[in-house]
């Protein structure tokens, strides 16, 4: 019998986590159906769209994804601190963005004047949803419920989109979160679809590489779909490389960028029997390819660090050559 979720997510022992969801029977949902001859490319937008702005409104950074014809992966740190510090007003803003929300607090957001008791609710309902704002599960649930909707009334049928639950997969050292996010990031590449990960389509390190998110397009988007009703928060940018590792907790990711690339593009190289791609080994290295200043782009991948807080317990850290 599966855990319950509260049993595999603990925020005390690692923030960062693996998680994966697949379309049922492994489907082709999302890229083309090749009896029908119908392509479904289209709804890795829809899916990459989702995450970005779900990550704006929760307590939750993205450090990887990868969005494939059949499954997505995300590597994922969870904040519940932050949400603690957001007002209520704030809690109730950020979840109204997605679901309407009880009748009172709709009174409420709209400036009614509010009895004693009612407003003590209202204070309850910010708390339940200052939870769920920091909740994994609530975050996979507001990701794939819309989309599993979208597809249906698309393809004009009912039933599952995706395959049971979620799976996820706690991260508790810093060797265990690089390997997952190199994993993640060589996903396309891995599966024969790609040839380098910096021209990956629906993957975080092409968006780190070649930034091409569209806001007012995913907002567009979201809101004629009736999966968002409105976006008052910044986007928020993936989680940020920090380089070398300062004293306390880190933000971030604790790894330089650059060295980041270098260890992907010299894993994507490596061949394996079971993989049907890899980087071709005559390619220049990734650095070369994207034309990159070590130094500026260091510099880049820090510039939000201060955005961000960690309570992960000091590691033991992990040198990247």
């Amino acid at each position: 019998m599966p855990k319950a979720r509260s049993e595999l997510v603990c925020v005390s022992d690692t923030p960062f986590y693996h998680v994966v969801s697949r379309c049922v029977r492994r489907t082709f949902l999302c890229g083309k159906d090749y009896a029908t001859g119908r392509c479904y490319e289209h709804r890795r937008g829809w899916i990459e769209e989702r995450i970005r702005l779900l990550a704006s409104v929760f307590a939750i950074d993205i450090a990887a994804y990868a969005i494939m014809s059949n499954h997505y992966h995300l590597v994922v740190k969870l904040c519940p601190d932050d949400a603690a510090k957001w007002c209520d007003d704030e809690v109730l803003a950020r979840w109204c963005s997605f679901y309407k929300g009880p009748s009172l607090v709709q009174r409420y957001r709209r400036g009614d004047n509010l009895c004693a008791a009612e407003l003590r609710r209202v204070e309850e309902y910010a708390e339940a949803y200052r939870q769920r704002l920091g909740s994994l599960s609530w975050f996979m649930k507001c990701l794939n419920e819309p989309i599993a909707r979208q597809a249906n009334k698309e393809d004009e049928c009912t039933g599952h989109f995706w395959e049971s639950r979620f799976k996820s997969q706690a991260l508790e050292t810093e060797e265990a979160l690089l390997s997952c996010m190199a994993y993640v990031d060589l996903n396309p590449v891995r599966a024969g679809i790609s040839n380098a990960p910096e021209t990956s389509d629906h993957t975080s390190i092409k968006e780190r590489c070649r930034p091409e998110f569209n806001l007012a397009e995913a907002i567009a988007r979201q809101t004629e779909q009736q999966a968002l009703n409105e976006f008052l928060v910044p986007l928020k940018p993936l989680l940020s490389f920090e380089g070398t590792t300062r004293q306390g907790s880190p933000h971030g990711i604790p790894f330089g960028f650059d060295d980041y690339l270098k260890l992907l593009d010299s894993t994507g190289r490596l061949s394996r029997s079971a993989k049907r791609g890899s980087i071709d080994k005559r390619a220049l290295p990734i650095l070369e390819r994207l034309n990159l200043d070590p130094g500026r782009w260091c510099q880049r991948a820090t510039d939000f660090e201060d955005s961000y807080q960690d309570f992960r317990r000091p590691e033991s850290r992990l040198k990247v050559a």
